[in-house]
């Protein structure tokens, strides 16, 4: 057996698995105690792609799975599903301020800083933790909005976010 360094740990304790969506194909990894550590679309603006440390298995990936079928079939609105990510104490509070954020409505990104307590200012630091979600659909990044009600930003792509929003019944088709 060899040695590994911390980051190569990491790598191997990594699970991942795809699923079909209408989005096109979902990737989605998760650590050894099953939590989600990403959920990605393809082509995604900082998307992960898959490592060979990794180990595919879809074991892991059930519930989440399921849920995202009832989620874009329509049953679902709210996940509930075991998350993990690493990310500076101000993204997690923007991502927990996002995960607030109820199926079929919209905030904006001011409206974020304001929930978690940060100052106008910090719109854009707050769209940058946006866009550095981890976990599309999942973490609804795709509820936030331009304070002018324009769809802005999007890692998975503009058309993908228009989608998901007139899923939700905000946006009419």
């Amino acid at each position: 057996m060899t040695s590994a360094t911390a980051g190569d740990a990491a790598a191997v304790d990594t699970y991942w698995t795809s699923v079909d969506s209408p989005l096109g194909t979902l990737l989605l990894t998760a650590g050894p105690d099953g939590a989600l550590t990403s959920l990605s679309v393809p082509g995604q603006k900082g998307g992960r792609s898959v490592r060979e440390a990794w180990r595919q298995d879809p074991g892991p990936f059930r519930a989440a799975e399921e849920q995202l079928a009832a989620y874009f079939a329509g049953e679902l609105k709210d996940f509930r599903l075991p998350l993990h990510t690493a990310g500076t104490p101000f993204r997690e509070k923007v991502w927990a301020a996002i995960d607030d954020v109820p199926y079929g409505a919209t905030v904006s990104y001011g409206e974020i800083a304001a929930r978690i307590g940060a100052p106008r200012a910090a719109v854009r630091a707050v769209g940058g933790a946006i866009g550095a979600n981890p976990l599309l659909i999942v973490r609804p990044c795709h509820r936030v909005i331009g304070a002018d009600g324009a769809l802005t930003g999007y890692a998975g792509g503009l058309d993908r976010k228009v989608h998901l929003l007139t899923h939700e019944g905000v946006l009419r088709g």
